[in-house]
């Protein structure tokens, strides 16, 4: 096997680097037009029916509420503690505060669709 040295402004890939996704993202537009197609509603009226769900989705995390999207999986807020990081590039010791983030639990219907 061949040794390659590392060159000089070459950063290490990380080990925990996942590669990038090679599905393409569907856009707001598309998901409207779909809904839109499949319903009979008109572009307007899916937009305005996919915003109010979103609205809802995010009120819901807001006022501390797990969002159930059948077939899909669970949202719900989940708190951080406090913890000490490294300041890339410095490599100095920071605080970081607790916090607050989204977490997904995949519905199992999905997991065994893909």
């Amino acid at each position: 096997m061949l040794h390659r040295p590392q060159h000089a402004g070459m950063p290490k890939p990380s080990p925990t680097a996942r590669p990038a996704a090679t599905a393409s993202k569907i856009a707001k537009t598309e998901l409207v037009d779909r809904v839109a197609a499949q319903t009979g509603l008109t572009r307007k009226q899916a937009g305005d029916a996919f915003d109010v769900l979103v609205e809802s989705v995010v009120t819901g995390l807001k006022n501390g509420q797990s969002v159930g999207l059948p077939g899909l999986g669970t949202l719900s807020i989940r708190a951080t503690a406090a913890r000490t990081g490294v300041k890339p590039g410095t490599s100095e010791k920071i605080q970081i505060p607790a916090g607050k983030k989204v977490g997904f639990k995949v519905a199992s219907a999905l997991k065994d669709t893909l």
